[in-house]
């Protein structure tokens, strides 16, 4: 089976990440706290401008990047589907967004250095705008995706099986072709169960 998996929500736990750095930029800032955790994009989860959230990513997304740890059992469940003959490529959408200019086009490298760090095996890494995901999806005959952003998901999920990993702010997000995984250990017993049917 090819496996798609995105990475920031996905392998990482962006939710948390994203309120812990975005309140701290607002005390830092003297921004006042806002936070709707049933939002994806950071403008309405903090009631935030454009000019804002690109402050935000261009003062803490690097860190993000380097420093953020894997979600439990990621690495461990990405091991054994790999071992099971599945092939896993990851796509994301860190395509520059927020990024500081000194650090514009190295999104791969620091990607890449980071899943190194945490030993996280896959046989193809793709960077892709939000758009363009189904696309890849398609392109790289990807059975099942593994997604976090409620329109990723919508999107995808109109051709492609989609695993949503829950999150506040994609409950609402439901259809024929999304099933709803917890953990990665239920993400590794829903696979099984696809590749049987």
């Amino acid at each position: 089976m090819n496996i798609g998996i995105d990475i920031d929500g996905v392998l990482t736990y962006m939710e948390e990440k994203m309120i812990v750095y975005g309140t701290k930029m607002s005390v830092e800032e003297n921004w006042p706290i806002q936070i709707n955790v049933n939002e994806y994009d950071e403008t309405k989860m903090f009631n935030w401008s454009e000019e804002q959230v690109i402050k935000f990513w261009n003062r803490y997304i690097i860190s993000y990047f380097k420093n953020s740890e894997p979600r439990e059992f990621a690495g461990e469940v990405i091991e054994k589907l790999i071992q099971e003959n599945n092939r896993i490529y990851f796509i994301t959408a860190r395509n520059g967004y927020g990024i500081p200019k000194e650090y514009l086009g190295k999104e791969q490298e620091i990607t890449i250095e980071w899943l190194k760090k945490h030993n996280i095996k896959y046989d193809k890494l793709i960077f892709a705008s939000s758009e363009e995901k189904l696309e890849q999806c398609i392109k790289n005959k990807v059975d099942v995706m593994i997604e976090d952003s409620p329109q990723n998901i919508q999107n995808i999920s109109k051709k492609i099986k989609v695993i949503k990993f829950d999150c506040q702010y994609n409950k609402h997000v439901n259809g024929e072709n999304i099933i709803t995984a917890y953990s990665w250990y239920h993400i590794y017993d829903i696979i099984k169960k696809l590749q049987k049917i």
